[in-house]
């Protein structure tokens, strides 16, 4: 039987993660430099990356002034952003349900709650994990394992929706059931580790959550 969801933040929830990348190639755009999106896309969900996005740039500019003016440019675009397709009404038949409702993010939990209370989620949720609270971030399972032992809910008993490779590999390694929902940045990823991949959370309704995963996860 289900008895929870939890929702992935980052391009789940809202697509932060394209605004980010979109933010990088904006400031580029605007020295009239080229930018190379697909380094980026391919450590998408990672706490860190491992390559110097502003390298176009030289080694002797300076790189905190370059930030300052990213953070500014991605905090418009956040701004804009829409609650992706299929979540709100996901939500709301999970309440209806009884289902507990929770986030495990590797983001912040300014981040991420900042943002769930600006389109007003923050509430819907009844318990926000974040990178600040476990010691090891996705892909390890610790963020996800909080979740469901604040639930006091058995792994197999617990939906994990993930829209990147390494967040489906830490909902899996928690034994979750996980669905994946790519978005325009991970959407060329490898989502072999889920159980169900769809296009939105449209299609995840609650009917076919429960046919599919009323069993023991593997």
């Amino acid at each position: 039987m289900i008895r929870a969801l939890v929702f992935d933040f980052d391009g789940l929830i809202l697509d932060t993660e394209s605004t980010f990348i979109e933010a990088y190639a904006d400031i580029h755009a605007r020295h009239g430099l080229p930018f190379d999106r697909e380094p980026l896309r391919k450590e998408a969900g990672f706490v860190d990356y491992t390559f110097d996005a502003w390298r176009a740039f030289g080694k002797d500019r300076d790189r905190a002034s370059l930030e300052a003016e990213r953070r500014a440019r991605n905090r418009e675009l956040d701004l804009k952003l829409p609650i992706r397709p299929g979540v709100t009404a996901l939500l709301d038949a999970a309440a209806e349900a009884g289902l507990r409702l929770g986030v495990a993010s590797n983001e912040t939990h300014a981040h991420v709650e900042g943002h769930l209370s600006r389109v007003g989620l923050l509430r819907r949720f009844e318990f926000v994990a974040c990178r600040d609270d476990v010691s090891s971030p996705k892909p390890e399972p610790d963020v996800y394992r909080l979740v469901l032992n604040r639930f006091g809910v058995k792994a197999g008993e617990a939906v994990a929706f993930e829209d990147s490779p390494i967040g489906i590999l830490a909902a899996k390694r928690a034994g979750m059931w996980v669905v994946a929902v790519p978005n325009d940045t991970t959407r060329g990823r490898d989502f072999g580790n889920a159980h169900w991949r769809v296009g939105s959370l449209e299609e995840a309704i609650l009917p076919e959550l429960r046919a599919r995963f009323g069993g023991e996860a593997s």
